[in-house]
């Protein structure tokens, strides 16, 4: 295959990028969950109680079956370790909570959506590490490899505890200690929390910009066909469970926006690539902007006319 041997290298490229740098974006995303936990409510959690149909159909289809699906993806196209190992990676993280925005502009479910986000969210501390290193491992171990890797449950399960389990309990505990205040600060902390990643994912990508920009552009396709196969398999699995219509493009935005920002922290927190693996971080980068567009996308064609 021609066209996977152009990046190749990215296997080997190591990205330029600070401790200052890892605490930026451990402190961004660790901000982003504590507001998330701001925003839940006990009906989000006991909705699985009272109307669980919905809600575990959305959690299938994103920690059962897309998992399933990117494994055979990446076993198909047989990409470049880093990629795949990416790939991987970003369909074993929860659900990004910009979905629950474009959810709502596509006229779905917002209640169904945030009661995934959280729950998702939640699942994550034991999902991500599991999934990851589960699939990461099958991979690692039937593709012929330059040199031994093995990704390690226990260093993947710390750092999801530390960026996701804690600040989620944090804000659990501030909201329920202080109400009053919680409401004010809700709107203003989503948005900081929104231009804080936004500033680190721009900060990262100038600092690589050498190599973002000769990479981006082979990138991109493999990017939105994953992206794509997310939404497909959100939709099909919705489909077929038969959810009510309104449900089924809740499932399907679900499925297709990932917290690719988790993928970007573990990547760079955890040191469970060897020196390089620059491929890794450039798919969850590009995930992170492109699932913007694409379920934008989708949204506005779901809307219109409403």
């Amino acid at each position: 295959m021609e066209y996977f041997d152009h990046f190749k290298a990215l296997d080997h490229i190591t990205l330029n990028f600070n401790p200052e740098g890892i605490m930026a974006l451990n402190v961004s995303l660790a901000f982003v969950m504590f507001g998330i936990a701001l925003e839940m409510k006990s009906e989000h959690i006991t909705r699985l109680v009272h109307a669980p149909k919905a809600l575990v159909i959305g959690l299938m289809a994103q920690y059962v079956f897309l998992p399933i699906l990117t494994l055979g993806l990446v076993f198909l196209l047989r990409l470049p370790l880093s990629i795949s190992l990416g790939m991987l990676l970003v369909a074993a993280c929860p659900g990004g909570n910009i979905s629950n925005y474009i959810t709502t502009l596509a006229g779905g479910n917002a209640a169904l959506s945030v009661s995934l986000t959280a729950a998702s969210d939640l699942l994550s501390i034991v999902m991500t590490p599991f999934l990851f290193t589960t699939m990461g491992n099958l991979y690692i171990g039937v593709v012929p490899l330059e040199h031994p890797i093995h990704l390690s449950f226990l260093a993947v399960l710390k750092t999801i505890f530390l960026l996701t389990a804690l600040p989620i309990g944090l804000g659990f505990w501030f909201k329920n200690t202080y109400p009053t205040l919680t409401k004010r600060l809700l709107k203003p902390i989503k948005k900081i929390s929104f231009v804080l990643f936004l500033l680190f994912v721009i900060g990262a990508v100038g600092l690589n910009f050498e190599h973002f920009s000769q990479y981006v552009w082979l990138l991109l396709p493999i990017v939105i066909i994953h992206n794509a196969l997310a939404f497909l398999t959100g939709n099909l699995v919705a489909r077929i469970s038969k959810v009510a219509p309104i449900d089924q493009k809740t499932i399907t935005i679900e499925t297709g926006i990932q917290n690719s920002g988790i993928a970007l922290a573990l990547i760079f927190n955890n040191h469970i690539f060897p020196e390089g693996f620059g491929g890794a971080a450039f798919i969850a980068a590009l995930w992170g902007m492109w699932h913007i567009v694409s379920g934008m996308g989708l949204a506005l064609w779901w809307g219109r006319g409403r």
